[in-house]
């Protein structure tokens, strides 16, 4: 008789650090501006992340080779035309609804994901250096550090 074994732990390595941006500025802009700043070389990715099937995010990529870490930029926040007629005073008006990667942190525009090929003790040393210079930037109103142990939605930043 064969004996059964269950995988109760999700195989996802979630060392990795959230960094939370609030700015008016383009996608683009920023990441230009982060790359003048972090001396990073974001890149937009080929292919755009894909949401419930019809929304798009842009995603910005950078591995730094040197410290031996994968950033990424993104934005939190998709937005995806309806196709539905509307019933109302505004039915020549077209409808968007909005789709959230972090949706406890709505409010939030960007983030900046930092993942570390093993959990290694500088992880708040390199948080706090990084949130210090995107402060720096003159078009970022703010930015902070998220705890990812307390994150529901952190699937939704598997890609």
């Amino acid at each position: 008789m064969a004996a059964v074994h269950k995988l109760t732990e999700d195989f996802y390595d979630d060392c990795f650090d959230l960094i939370a941006l609030h700015s008016s500025l383009e996608n683009y802009a920023l990441a230009y501006a982060l790359n003048n700043t972090l001396k990073s070389s974001f890149r937009r990715r080929r292919k755009d992340l894909e949401i419930l099937g019809h929304v798009t995010v842009p995603i910005f990529e950078w591995k730094d080779d040197l410290n031996d870490r994968y950033w990424t930029f993104f934005t939190n926040k998709g937005v995806h035309r309806d196709s539905e007629s509307q019933n109302n005073l505004f039915k020549e008006e077209p409808s968007f609804s909005s789709h959230y990667l972090v949706t406890e942190y709505r409010e939030v525009d960007y983030f900046l994901k930092i993942e570390l090929d093993g959990c290694d003790g500088n992880r708040q040393t390199v948080k706090t250096n990084t949130v210090e210079k995107l402060l720096g930037i003159s078009k970022v109103i703010t930015a902070y550090p998220i705890d990812t142990q307390k994150l529901k939605s952190k699937n939704n930043l598997i890609f």
